[in-house]
């Protein structure tokens, strides 16, 4: 139980990564010992901080204010995750706020971070539970830099675990994160998602997975799923359930998607591709379910179905387990198709005008099943591409095709996303200067006094429930 103050955790300078050795990035907060629940008195005063101890206000934008973690062995500074549970079992993390932990050589960069096995190619049981949590960064070095990539991540674990009522912002990869697992186990519901190149973004993650009643806005794009040849091994992404190839256990339901048209946030790597103006994007993902979300206002497209080609070069771990190797010179390629988006709401998508936005756009090659689009609604009619989407693909669990490589969609998001390069052929807008918006007030964990045996901070009175706060100051603490 940890009072209101700032809290500038160094354990990563005094474990295995201090200066001079390792080449991972450590954390300032490690977690390995399970059963632990870490809980703030107050999500908005209990902060954990990445940037150096100092008398100034918490996460400094300020560039000599940041932290960029201690040198590895060739020197060169490894970057610093934030607090990380690490391959361990049953811990919650709840009611406090995460800031301006960098990535660098090492990797990091993660604010909140359940890593069962990160980079491993193995899931396994590892329940957590994440609530109440703020997450963002204030900093960024412009591209190249260190910045911060995820704010809640979710890695190699295939639960039972939660994340509820949390907001994170401001990354260069997503605000949230969940990867590296065939059956999930995982629910992110209540999530509030900003100013981040992606407000979700799923790895190879699928079977049972829910993402729903959470709010995905001002980001580049909303929400991606993708397969990928990486150290999120193993691909692909797949969402039917486990031993199923033609029932979805993986549903992005019941979201309010809207207003992802951001150009002007962090950006780095695959993620930095998303394409801009978009809402939902399943991009080489299988078997995974679209339904009940209100998906308005985004410039582009609501939801895209497009094959992934990936074009880095993998890990010794990854063998492009579900793609098709050395398609049109990229080293693996993953098809989309067996997904369903249905029974969604659109408004207003598509304004950024070019030929082929509007609400659904599907790129596909022939599969059996293919995907499926029915029951969507939009006041002023549905607009899709292909056209007529919900006609001609409306049948669930048959064979089809979206649109081919050829077509003009294919090069309306390849120029959307610069896969290929800068390019201005069409409308999409590009970045003028990233903006970092502050952290505003989040709401509170209704009782942070709950289960918590009787102390100082938390004196209970008779049986009647009532609790007093007490303790509290500014904190400096790098134990």
């Amino acid at each position: 139980l940890v009072a209101p103050g700032v809290y500038h955790e160094r354990g990563d300078y005094k474990g295995p990564h201090a200066s001079g050795g390792g080449d991972e990035a450590g954390a300032g907060v490690m977690i390995t010992t399970p059963g632990i629940t870490l809980r703030g008195l107050d999500r908005n005063k209990v902060i954990v901080d990445g940037t150096k101890p100092s008398d100034d206000p918490a996460c400094s934008s300020s560039p000599g204010r940041q932290d960029f973690g201690p040198a590895g062995a060739d020197g060169r500074a490894l970057g610093r995750n934030g607090i990380e549970v690490f391959k361990t079992d049953d811990v919650t993390i709840e009611n406090l706020t995460v800031c301006n932990f960098l990535d660098g050589a090492g990797g990091g960069g993660n604010q909140v971070w359940f890593n069962n096995g990160d980079g491993s190619g193995v899931s396994g049981p590892n329940s957590f539970h994440g609530a109440y949590l703020s997450a963002t960064s204030s900093f960024y070095g412009g591209p190249g830099a260190p910045a911060g990539s995820y704010g809640i991540f979710v890695s190699n674990s295939s639960g039972p675990g939660t994340i509820e009522h949390t907001y994170a912002s401001n990354q260069d990869d997503s605000s949230y994160y969940v990867g590296a697992c065939t059956d999930c186990n995982t629910v992110i519901t209540d999530a509030h998602a900003q100013y981040s190149a992606l407000g979700y973004s799923g790895t190879n993650s699928g079977g049972h997975l829910r993402i729903e009643h959470s709010e995905w806005d001002h980001n580049k794009t909303g929400i991606v799923t993708n397969s990928q040849n990486n150290d999120d091994a193993p691909s692909p992404q797949q969402g039917w359930c486990p031993g199923s190839t033609t029932t979805s256990c993986t549903f992005f339901q019941d979201n309010d998607i809207h207003d992802n048209n951001n150009p002007n946030v962090p950006g780095a790597g695959s993620a930095a591709l998303g394409p801009v103006g978009t809402g939902l994007v399943i991009a080489g993902g299988r078997g995974d379910t679209v339904r009940g979300n209100t998906i308005h206002d985004n410039g582009a497209w609501g939801v895209l179905t497009v094959p992934f080609p990936d074009s880095e070069t993998p890990p010794p771990i990854s063998h492009c387990d579900g793609g098709t190797p050395n398609v049109l010179g990229f080293p693996c390629y993953y098809d989309d198709f067996g997904n369903e988006v249905a029974g969604n709401t659109f408004a207003h998508n598509g304004f950024f005008g070019n030929a082929t936005n509007g609400d659904l756009g599907d790129i596909s090659g022939q599969n059996t099943p293919g995907n499926c689009w029915h029951d969507n609604t939009d006041a002023a009619g549905v607009t899709s591409a292909p056209a007529g989407l919900q006609a001609t693909h409306g049948t669930c669990g048959v064979p089809n095709a979206g649109a081919s490589l050829a077509d003009p969609l294919s090069a309306q998001v390849i120029c959307d996303t610069e896969l290929l390069g800068p390019c201005t052929t069409f409308n999409y807008p590009r970045t003028t200067q990233v903006v970092m918006p502050p952290l505003e007030r989040q709401r509170q964990m209704p009782d942070p006094c709950s289960g918590v045996p009787a102390d100082p901070w938390c004196r209970r009175h008779g049986g009647s429930g009532h609790h007093e706060h007490g303790g509290g100051g500014h904190h400096e603490d790098d134990d």
